[in-house]
Parts: C-alpha cells; structure tokens; sequence
C-alpha cells in the first residue's frame, strides 16, 4: 500500500536538464516532458536559462503562465519556505537544475531539505548526472567513490588536496571525483602530471553527453604524454591509485 502520510498535496518535482546543447529528448525520458507540461511553479538559479530549457522540453507550454523564484548566491534563506506555498495549496513544484540534477553539486539540496521538514513529497525525475556519467565510463570503482566539488584556488592548497586525495584513495581503494572551472582545467592537469605519482589512474571526461564527449583514462605517466585541449570544456576528473 502506498505511504500517503504527506501534510500537503502538493509535490516537488527535482527535475534534470541537459548537461549541454544537446537534444533534450536524446538525454531525458518523456516522462520529464510530461511533467514540464503539468507545472507553472519553478524554483531555479536562472530564470532566462529555465525559460529556455522549458521551452526545448516542451516547445508548447505558455512562458507567460510561468511563475519563477530564483535560487542563487544572492537568495534570502528566509524566502525559502515561500518557494514551497504552491504545494500547500495542492499545486505541484519544480526544482530546476542550471545543469545535470538538482540537489547534486547544486543550490537546489536546500529546498529539497526543507520539503521534507514541511512534509511535502519529494520526487526525483530521472536525467543526466555529470557525476555518475563519468564515474560509470572510468572503469574506477564505482563501489566506493567521493565527490569533492571544487579543489582549492591557491596551488599550495592544491597541491596539498591532491595528494590527500591519491592518498585516500589508495588507503580506501576508492574513486575520487571534482571539477575545476572550465577554464582553469588544462591549469589542473598540468598540476596533476607534476603532483600525482606515474602509476595513479585519472580519467578525464568532458563534455557528457555532448557530441565532443571524451572520455578517457590512463596513468599519470600515460597523460604526461597525452596533449588535450579543456579549456572552458565542462570536465570531470576522477583519479584512483592502487595499494
């Protein structure tokens, strides 16, 4: 029998975009169009990006009819819970991603936090995830891994992180994942020639779901000698050292 033991009616949707400019409909089910379809009420870190991935689902829907709170760096926490007044009022909400899924590596997990706390039913829509993607075409171990977001700026600190990481993973044979801004990643793979030992396995994967896609890996010693180009490529990087 189902759980029904939610105080409101209403539901928030955690609803995926595409990771690039490709054809939503190559990357995402129908069932996140049909969704798209049925909601006015977005909570998103962008309104002019959410109007536009809306309209690449559902090229039909009415942007007038469209109600949007932005969710970003300069958001009041306060206004939060407003975000969430539709549901209370039987109407459903949607989380919308600026990239990938929301609530992964995305603002998005506060609201998600909050609509438990009001008993408001949670429902994650499925889509591309940069994190998992990446992970599932390295060949490194998909049992045990962690992601770390963004590495430190300052190249002491960095250099530091690195090899805390490397040493992680070989203590715990466990994947490591993080991202850098696109374009200081070819500064981080250079980092990583010079910091991480000969034998550790990295593996780069760029643009995800993209016709460019790339995604490769091999030792340390074996990219000393690879030339790519990432520069404001949005990447993922994952390194792995054996005991």
């Amino acid at each position: 029998m189902p759980i029904t033991n939610f105080n409101y009616s209403g539901k928030l949707y955690l609803i995926p975009t595409t990771l690039g400019t490709s054809n939503s409909f190559d990357v995402m089910p129908a069932m996140v169009k049909n969704i798209i379809g049925k909601i006015d009420h977005y909570i998103v870190e962008n309104e002019k990006t959410a109007r536009k991935s809306i309209k690449q689902v559902d090229p039909n829907k009415q942007q007038s009819s469209l109600k949007l709170n932005s969710l970003n760096k300069f958001t009041n926490p306060a206004d939060l819970p407003s975000f969430l007044d539709p549901c209370k009022e039987g109407l459903d909400v949607g989380l919308l991603s600026e990239a990938g899924c929301p609530g992964v590596a995305d603002p998005g997990a506060e609201v998600v936090k909050l609509a438990h706390q009001m008993g408001i039913q949670v429902v994650p829509l499925v889509g591309p995830s940069s994190i998992l993607l990446a992970l599932m075409g390295s060949g490194m171990n998909g049992q045990s891994f962690t992601f770390h977001g963004y590495l430190p700026i300052d190249k002491k600190e960095r250099k530091h992180e690195l090899k805390m990481l490397e040493r992680i993973s070989a203590e715990r044979n466990q994947a490591q994942l993080f991202i850098e801004t696109p374009y200081r990643n070819n500064q981080l793979l250079e980092d990583m020639k010079q910091i991480l030992h000969p034998s550790t396995q990295l593996c780069i994967a760029c643009d995800l779901t993209l016709p460019s896609e790339y995604i490769i890996t091999k030792s340390i010693s074996d990219w000393a000698k690879t030339k790519v180009d990432l520069h404001k490529r949005p990447t993922m990087f994952i390194i792995q050292k054996d005991i």
